[in-house]
């Protein structure tokens, strides 16, 4: 196939950036054949989102693999490796890019990136091409983030810490404990703080920031935002949008353990993401919570953590739960036996739940997992968080049994099935997520 323009992706490969990131570059390439894509990413990430199923329609994506700045052997944790790779950059990204231009014989004509590769800007602007950043997560985070320098200069005393931050809009609900910690730099000056915080001064000079949301979600932050860049553009969500084909076959049974509960909209399903697993004082708190409601449950819990598990648990739970060490997450959401959510509040999972009708249960880890579990609770109402941010028996049966079995239970199931239609109505034809995405295209396919 002749390509008449080739756009180059810039990929974060850490804990769920790079997937939704190819989810979107296949996406446009489904409808832009004559466009190139170069999707630059480390080894590591692209052996684990690249399959050998990806479709004939994807013949115009090409994977290139970027240098990760870890030294041979490395087993540091994964912020170290973070760390590392953002030293390593933008000159591994630079090289990988030179290669695929001599590849194809042609130069980029556009740089798409995780949002968090603010160097993608002055990468092309030395080219004369647009720069499209591609948020991972809420606008609410995004938002928080754009205003870092009024949250630390009205950040200056304990008693602050309580207090909501009014003067953000769409976020006067939230608390300053409640912010991604990496807003806070002379507290927490990590190589990723110092990133975002340069995004944030980056942002501005983008093209169009793109994310996998719908403006309906936050309408009074969707209106700020708007103003402050050329084009803010939610296209998501992308499982709705652009649902993929998914494997029948599950190795793990979970699909068929689900299709054997009796009663709808009964399953607890629990999963922590990729990256963290709760600590063990509190995996045998919600396991004995577990065993103490008898209520049926599907865990996704790693191998190493299994451990932890209090000692015959597996054998007193057989008839009501099922554990695996992984799970086809929208799969489950999606199945009728399943009534709640048990999640750590990434942005994935959280927008995978609404899409699903499914309401949450949150313990947050880090980044902007927090405000995420915030949003979750207090702006939508479609979940709570648990008590005192941990797992213990009495707080984690008191949060099933709210959300399972009262009439505020009810109202907040109501409210994520209302949610749910709103997503569901900016993917369709004269939706917001719709027409966003039009502009997208218009914006990626301008000759230059």
């Amino acid at each position: 196939m002749a390509f008449h323009l080739h756009i180059g992706v810039l990929a974060f490969p850490f804990g769920t950036h790079a997937a939704p990131l190819l989810a979107l570059v296949r996406r446009l390439s489904a409808s832009t054949p004559g466009i190139r894509f170069s999707f630059f990413n480390s080894s590591a990430s692209n052996s684990t989102i690249f399959s050998a199923r990806v479709s004939d329609s994807c013949d115009n994506i090409r994977a290139y693999d970027v240098w990760d700045g870890t030294p041979e052997g490395f087993s540091g944790s994964h912020f170290e490796a973070v760390g590392l790779f953002l030293n390593a950059s933008p000159g591994n990204f630079e090289k990988a890019i030179e290669v695929a231009e001599g590849e194809i014989g042609l130069k980029v004509s556009c740089l798409i990136s995780d949002a968090f590769l603010y160097f993608a800007c002055d990468l092309a602007e030395k080219r004369g091409v647009p720069w499209v950043p591609f948020w991972t997560a809420a606008s609410s985070s995004l938002s928080a983030h754009i205003y870092t320098d009024a949250i630390q200069n009205a950040e200056g005393s304990a008693e602050t810490a309580d207090k909501p931050v009014s003067f953000i809009p769409g976020l006067s609900m939230v608390h300053f404990t409640d912010l991604p910690p990496e807003i806070f730099l002379d507290k927490n000056p990590s190589p990723l703080a110092l990133t975002i915080y340069n995004m944030v001064k980056n942002l501005p000079k983008s093209t169009a920031v793109v994310l996998n949301s719908f403006e309906e979600i936050d309408p009074i932050i969707t209106k700020d935002l708007k103003s402050k860049f050329q084009h803010f553009l939610n296209i998501g969500p992308s499982i709705l949008s652009s649902p993929t084909s998914t494997n029948p076959d599950d190795e793990n049974g979970c699909l068929s353990w689900l299709e054997k509960q009796t009663r709808p909209k009964s399953v607890i399903y629990i999963s922590f993401g990729t990256v963290i697993s709760p600590p063990g004082n509190e995996i045998v708190a919600l396991s004995e919570a577990l065993e103490a409601l008898k209520l049926p449950f599907l865990w996704s819990l790693k191998d190493h953590a299994k451990k932890t598990l209090p000692q015959g648990f597996l054998e007193k739970t057989r008839d009501f739960g099922k554990i695996v060490s992984w799970a086809p997450q929208l799969q489950v959401l999606g199945h009728s036996s399943v009534g709640l959510f048990v999640t750590h509040c990434g942005w994935n999972s959280v927008l995978e739940s609404i899409s699903s009708g499914v309401p949450m249960i949150c313990r947050p880890f880090f980044g902007d997992q927090k405000l995420n579990g915030k949003m979750v609770e207090d702006a939508w109402k479609i979940g709570v968080r648990v008590k005192g941010g941990g797992f213990g028996k009495s707080e984690t049966i008191e949060a099933l049994n709210y959300v399972m079995s009262s009439e505020a239970g009810k109202e907040i199931r109501e409210n994520v099935h209302k949610l749910k239609e709103k997503a569901e109505n900016a993917v369709k034809l004269e939706g917001s997520s719709t027409k966003n995405f039009k502009t997208l295209l218009q914006i990626i396919s301008a000759p230059k």
